[in-house]
């Protein structure tokens, strides 16, 4: 800040200013009458006077030279940029103009992101020099400053015409304890034309000649401190900060919609999603272990694609491929193993027997049908898996949805699964989407976006549960109860020895369990049990239902039937799980 300087050392070069001022008066006199002289401002005079709580008086002398229009405009920077989250404020305030010589005196304002544009005009178009006084109130220019009070503010300019001529004058209560002033740009450093202050010190004169349109005449005075009391003017500013800014308010906000949805969402999980037999304790006879000592069987009459359907509760390819093989261990295909060596590459035949299909539910109807059904609609007896690539997708959604449909009739399900999964997965999406659109009016408007954040977590809570609220029923559950001990037997894959247990009845029982074991996903270690039973065999080269090539055993069975279900599920669709 720079001290203030003696007025009579200053005298010589305000006498020079004075004398410039006139020959620069007399110039324009001498203007030619047949020129017109262009738009400008050639005076622009403000007084401020500080006064108690940081108010300024200001009256603003304007002597501007019209050429057609009804009046003008200046803009004031009324807002800047503290920091991320703050502004600082200056308010205007009781605007009024008059006119001396009939130039306008209609003020109006519009306010911009930074600054207030305040316009005056009048009833028609001026041309000439015209006076006007506008006078008004400023709020927010004085501000601490350490043991003293500045006063700083953009007294003069902002006009969208050039400026002759701008001075400006601080008449404080009190004696001033320093000036300075700068001009140009609003963060302009280079100092104005000339500053002082008078012999008794109150007073502060600062003087700019030749401003371009858009620049200003910044004014600083310091003050004693305490003189007006004055304090700076700030305002939260609106951005993505604040919007989601963390407060002892909006973090309570947010915990609680988070419990509250959360808690919601979790006891729609606990009405809907939970078997029956948690919920109501109906299934307490499906808790105990379905295998003891030497009993291994699978739940009465239950096919491997309804325990595939039923374990996790959804009919997945690989249930579909467990399919076929049980339909092929049952009699109603024949796996043919090709010779790799003599086909150059891995395939097999599936061809259909002549077995009455009264037997079969309603979703293996529709895969029999399905794969010996050509192109064409026309019945085929055999059918190659490499054929059923890139051909199988529509039908598979059909056995799927078949599928579905039966371990409902079964009273396995309330409801289809894949309907219930869907149903909760939608309403978790539109909330999710309710929520982001919430998030964004909030975050535009107000400070409250978190709350939108609550509503995008519940509803991708619900999104992701929902592939959880399908719910068996207390039939269902009991069914499930079995079948884990099932699945522990297979996983352990060993038949127990005896005389009721020879080597071709344990071809045959290994046949009947393997379907299962394709489901649970044990298929190579469950395939090794064949392995020593086919030794034991005599002439036992072969599988009653499955074929394999010249010089093949059932010692390869494993290996065969590893890459048989692989080659199969791949076949009939792009991915394994669907």
């Amino acid at each position: 800040m720079v001290f203030a300087l003696a007025a009579g050392s200053l005298l010589p070069f305000a006498t020079c200013a004075s004398a410039s001022a006139s020959a620069s008066a007399d110039e324009r006199s001498a203007t030619p009458a047949g020129q017109a002289a262009a738009e400008r401002v050639l005076k622009d005079d403000v007084a401020l006077a500080p006064g108690k709580g940081g108010v300024i008086r200001v009256k603003e002398t304007i002597v501007y030279e019209f050429t057609g229009h009804s009046g003008f405009q200046r803009t004031f920077p009324t807002r800047s940029h503290e920091s991320v989250t703050q502004d600082r404020v200056y308010e205007l305030g009781a605007l009024r103009a008059t006119s001396p010589d009939g130039g306008p005196t209609r003020v109006s304002t519009s306010t911009g992101e930074t600054d207030t544009t305040v316009k005056v005009s009048g009833g028609g178009k001026l041309t000439g020099r015209h006076t006007v006084v506008l006078e008004y109130d400023l709020r927010g220019a004085i501000a601490p400053a350490g043991a003293a009070e500045e006063l700083r503010w953009a007294a003069a300019g902002g006009w969208r015409v050039p400026v002759d001529e701008a001075t400006a004058t601080v008449d404080a209560a009190a004696m001033i304890r320093s000036v300075n002033c700068f001009a140009g740009p609003l963060q302009s450093t280079i100092g104005c034309t000339q500053y002082y202050t008078n012999h008794a010190h109150t007073q502060g004169i600062y003087t700019q000649r030749e401003m371009l349109p858009g620049e200003y005449l910044t004014v600083v005075a310091g003050l004693p401190a305490g003189t007006t009391g004055g304090q700076p003017l700030y305002e939260r500013r609106h951005t993505v900060a604040t919007a989601f800014s963390v407060n002892a308010v909006t973090g309570g906000v947010l915990l609680g919609l988070l419990v509250v949805l959360g808690g919601g969402v979790l006891v729609l999980y606990l009405l809907r999603g939970r078997d029956a037999r948690v919920v109501g304790k109906h299934a307490a006879e499906g808790d105990q272990a379905p295998v003891a000592g030497a009993e291994f069987e699978p739940p009465n009459g239950v096919r491997p694609g309804q325990i595939g359907t039923l374990i996790d509760e959804q009919a997945d390819v690989i249930d579909v491929t467990a399919t076929i093989v049980d339909l092929a261990v049952r009699g109603y295909l024949l796996i043919e193993e090709e010779d790799r060596a003599r086909t150059g590459r891995l395939d097999w035949t599936l061809r259909r027997l002549n077995r009455p299909i009264v037997d079969l539910l309603p979703y293996e109807r529709i895969l029999l049908d399905a794969l010996m059904t050509g192109r064409d609609g026309a019945p085929r007896d055999a059918v190659k898996l490499s054929e059923l690539g890139g051909t199988f997708a529509t039908k598979l959604a059909q056995v799927r949805a078949a599928m579905y449909e039966d371990v409902v009739k079964q009273g396995w399900f309330a409801r289809r699964p894949d309907t219930v999964r869907s149903r909760w997965t939608v309403v978790g999406i539109a909330l999710t989407v309710l929520g982001v659109a919430a998030t964004i009016a909030l975050a535009l408007t107000t400070e409250w976006a978190l709350a939108g954040l609550a509503l995008i977590i519940a509803g991708a809570a619900l999104a992701y549960g929902g592939q959880y609220m399908p719910a068996k029923t207390a039939r269902g559950s009991t069914v499930l109860a079995h079948t884990i001990g099932f699945r522990a037997f297979l996983e352990r894959g060993t038949i127990p020895d005896g005389a009721a247990t020879a080597s071709r009845q344990r071809i045959a029982l290994f046949s009947r369990f393997l379907p299962y074991a394709v489901v649970f996903g044990v298929v190579p270690k469950w395939a090794e049990t064949v392995k020593d039973a086919g030794e034991r065999a005599e002439g036992a080269d072969n599988l009653y239902w499955y074929e394999g090539p010249a010089e093949w055993d059932l010692s390869n069975f494993a290996e065969s039937m590893r890459t048989f279900t692989l080659a199969t599920s791949g076949s009939i669709s792009q991915s394994r799980g669907l």
